[in-house]
């Protein structure tokens, strides 16, 4: 799991690319176990809140960008 102290020192590709991943993963979370009684709960919410953080972050800097040409 990612700290929001190591998600703010990638670039936006990369949180990009990381949003990206986890949400594929989360989807193969949800659909490739569809039926079976054992599921990894705790991976499934890791990967939302990973998800959750770096869009967090995208958002953030996006405003901020947006902030700076509007003054």
């Amino acid at each position: 799991m990612s700290t929001q102290k190591d998600i703010q020192k990638k670039s936006d590709a990369e949180l990009a690319t990381n949003v990206a991943e986890k949400r594929e993963e989360l989807r193969k979370f949800r659909f490739g176990t569809a039926g079976a009684g054992t599921r990894d709960v705790r991976a499934i919410r890791t990967s939302k809140k990973e998800i959750a953080r770096s869009l967090t972050e995208l958002n953030v800097r996006k405003r901020a960008e947006s902030n700076k040409t509007t003054k």
